[in-house]
């Protein structure tokens, strides 16, 4: 597929970007700063002016598709990674501005253009635990997409809005749009220099539902949307199937999640963030652990 992929220089997008150059896609990547990988290419732009949006999303990618002497040919997909990555980076309106406004012209232009696959990240923040102030509970666990999205902070706040965007443009144009509710993107070498940390004092991990999703398998997971057609507008979880600390899922709940009801049963070391859905209608199925570094 020939792709467009904004946000590929960061954390995420260029774990992402690699794992579907190695499928074989082509990736253009819409980005601030360049990223450095062999097989991809890059494009400079603001995605928050709408001018830049529309000459990317209609360009070619490279100077190679000049050679056909066909005109400029379609992107089959677009995979929305960009954005201000939390609070606390910027002010807070300047958060929630470049993360709206940037997701709207992604999607206007892509709708517009005929693109019809789009895939957008949204966060995990959306159910407002990450950034609450003070402890705030899920109210049911596992915490599945159908768990209230109340947050009350600016970047979880622009993700939820982002949601919305992206569910009205599918009613409109009938394209295939996914969101992707990311949990806390971990890289390889992260196992063995904060996973130590994190066993000692689990409590660390409190914020992210003790989950996280492995970089590589989160490309694996754009891939499994990319190759899925017909779903209309649909929301995933993206998550690892364990959970991030040594405690087993019954000491966790114990420990941390007293009172609040359990949907089913858990297995000891299963996410408390379900990935089931993801599982069940994209054909997913995460490949690392923390475990298989750690032990």
């Amino acid at each position: 597929m020939r792709i467009l992929f904004t946000g590929g220089s960061g954390k995420a997008g260029r774990h992402v970007v690699a794992y579907l150059l190695d499928q074989g896609h082509r990736v253009l990547n819409v980005d601030r700063v360049p990223l450095d990988l062999e097989g991809v290419d890059n494009r400079i732009a603001d995605i928050t002016d709408a001018g830049q949006v529309y000459d990317v999303m209609s360009s070619l990618a490279g100077l190679d598709e000049l050679e056909p002497g066909t005109g400029v040919p379609r992107f089959d997909a677009v995979v929305h990674f960009a954005a201000i990555p939390r609070i606390l980076v910027t002010s807070d309106n300047e958060c929630y501005r470049v993360n709206t406004l940037g997701t709207y012209n992604i999607i206007d232009a892509a709708v517009k253009f005929g693109v019809p696959k789009i895939v957008f990240a949204s966060s995990e923040t959306t159910y407002g635990v990450c950034f609450a102030d003070g402890e705030r509970k899920p109210d049911y666990l596992p915490v599945d997409e159908d768990h209230p999205t109340v947050p009350e902070d600016s970047y979880a706040m622009s993700k939820v809005v982002n949601e919305v965007t992206a569910r009205s443009f599918q009613r409109r144009s009938g394209l295939d749009i996914y969101g992707l509710r990311i949990n806390n993107v971990i890289e390889p070498h992260e196992y063995a220099q904060d996973f130590p940390a994190y066993m000692e004092d689990p409590d660390l991990r409190r914020r992210n539902i003790f989950a996280y999703i492995d970089a590589r398998d989160l490309g694996q997971l754009v891939d499994r949307c990319l190759a899925t057609d017909g779903l209309g507008y649909e929301v995933f979880n993206v998550s690892n199937d364990d959970h991030s600390v040594g405690l087993s899922t019954s000491e966790l709940i114990e420990r941390f999640y007293e009172g609040v009801p359990v949907k089913g049963t858990l297995g000891e070391t299963e996410t408390l963030y379900s990935n089931r859905k993801a599982k069940e209608m994209l054909g997913y199925q995460p490949r690392h652990s923390w475990r298989d570094v750690l032990g």
